[in-house]
């Protein structure tokens, strides 16, 4: 059994003709493609002329009809009655592992794995690839993740690998979807962002301590290398759109020259910043495009994506409502630029028109306790599909605000009446302009939208409160 990641530079996403020589000249038999494959009608259709048997594992939206393979197992193909639509791969491969596990047993084969050692794998896979945390992906999070905290070798619900990059990151257990998100998650996909493909994966599969933090620290490198890269792409992004157009639905940048390994994360900077479906194209030296996007809700990118496709606007593309990705050719990109806003205008203009932070209650600075937070904690884990309650709390006054590396602030507010003090972390204030408002000492007092949560530090847990926005009072 051999691993293969493309390279996102010299190859580029998801299955390609070169790749299955390359196997094929190594004695591969049979290929299984995870998270990619359902639209590689010509790669998948090259594999059958090399008399390559292929099995399809993926998520992914699809046509009326799917390639050419000897299984394809995905809950979005037309003829799925599953309603598991919503699961990531990863939920899909343990699914999968599931009715072979049971099959397996219908046979009286021995010794069948534990399928709750992979649990945590799943959950993990499911968090990075931001599905609604509903439904069985609920179950699979909210179960994994206790998997993923418990000490103890691999095999025993503790894995090598993400024990010592929680240890090089500064992690502590138990974890939670912000640890799978924001500290596993960009760590383990770095080297496949700008280093070796195979570097993540590496860390995951070994059991042996000393390899596991070697990796692990490696990959912490390759992070920090990723973000240098990924703040260059943002801000020559940024300026290509200033001064930023409002009557813009959908923002499509390029450059040649922009690493494909954070386009897609300089796609949801974008978006986030701008309020707008966003997608980055980096030009290669043959003037081949790759990008991707990301979306805001109520707008399906991954459809307009396929459509775009269809009607030859891009060479190859596809994705789900979310998030895609495509290649095109440089000289095509104003067209795609033009299709995009057509295509989607209407839906983008609802969205905005719509644009609100749900506060889900009003909760006194004295609330704001580990009690509280108990309370908040037993809805989790939180994420797309369950977002972490939004509270409001009225009529604060902003003491002090210090600049953070990054464009972030830390804040503290007094309450105009009661007088309680509250500390506050405001992660892109810079970017979304809150900096501007919390550093005039002329500022009249605020309602604030806060996230409420818990961390750990030296030990000992802590009650962290995010500012995510503020209105005048």
């Amino acid at each position: 059994i051999g691993l293969y990641i493309p390279d996102r530079i010299k190859e580029g996403y998801g299955p390609s003709e070169a790749a299955f020589k390359a196997l094929k000249a190594n004695s591969a038999e049979l290929v299984i493609t995870v998270d990619c494959g359902a639209t590689a009608y010509d790669a998948l259709d090259a594999a059958a002329k090399m008399k390559l048997d292929t099995i399809v594992i993926d998520h992914h939206m699809m046509m009326d009809t799917g390639p050419k393979c000897a299984a394809l197992v995905n809950p979005n193909r037309p003829d799925d009655e599953s309603g598991l639509g919503y699961l990531a791969a990863a939920g899909v491969s343990f699914m999968l592992l599931v009715a072979l596990t049971r099959e397996a047993g219908r046979r009286d084969w021995d010794d069948p794995p534990d399928l709750l050692n992979f649990l945590g794998l799943a959950a993990l896979g499911t968090i990075c690839d931001v599905m609604p945390l509903q439904g069985l992906n609920r179950a699979i999070v909210r179960q994994g993740l206790k998997k993923l905290s418990q000490p103890g070798p691999p095999g025993q619900g503790g894995i090598a690998g993400l024990a010592a990059l929680a240890e090089v990151a500064g992690a502590e257990p138990p974890f939670t979807t912000y640890h799978a998100g924001f500290i596993f998650g960009p760590r383990l996909n770095a080297g496949g962002r700008i280093g070796n493909p195979l570097m993540g994966a590496e860390l995951l599969i070994t059991d042996n301590t000393q390899t596991a933090f070697s990796h692990a620290a490696e990959l912490d490198h390759v992070n920090a290398e990723r973000k240098t890269i990924q703040e260059d792409v943002l801000r020559e992004s940024i300026e290509q759109l200033s001064p930023f157009d409002e009557n813009c639905a959908v923002i499509v940048v390029a450059m040649e020259g922009w690493h494909p390994g954070v386009i897609g994360i300089v796609a949801g900077r974008l978006k986030d910043r701008f309020r707008r479906p966003s997608v980055v194209i980096g030009i290669d030296g043959n003037r081949l495009g790759r990008g991707s996007g990301r979306s805001i809700r109520g707008v399906d990118l991954g459809q307009a994506i396929h459509k775009a496709a269809a009607q030859g606007y891009i060479l190859s593309g596809g994705g789900h409502t979310m998030a895609a990705g495509m290649s095109i050719r440089a000289e095509d990109i104003d067209k795609f630029r033009e299709f995009m806003n057509r295509e989607l205008s209407g839906t983008v203009r609802k969205s905005l028109e719509h644009r609100a932070l749900d506060v889900d209650a009003l909760l006194a600075p004295s609330a704001v306790s580990f009690e509280t937070l108990d309370q908040i904690d037993a809805f989790a884990p939180y994420g797309v599909g369950n977002p972490r309650p939004v509270f409001a709390i009225s009529n604060m006054v902003c003491t002090y605000a210090k600049r953070l590396r990054g464009g972030h602030l830390r804040c503290g507010f007094r309450h105009a009446g009661s007088g309680h003090t509250l500390g506050t972390v405001c992660f892109g204030a810079e970017e979304s302009g809150l900096d501007a408002v919390l550093t005039d000492i002329n500022t009249p007092p605020l309602h604030l939208a806060v996230h409420l949560s818990r961390k750990k530090w030296q030990g000992r847990d802590q009650l962290d409160v995010q500012l995510l926005d503020a209105a005048f009072a």
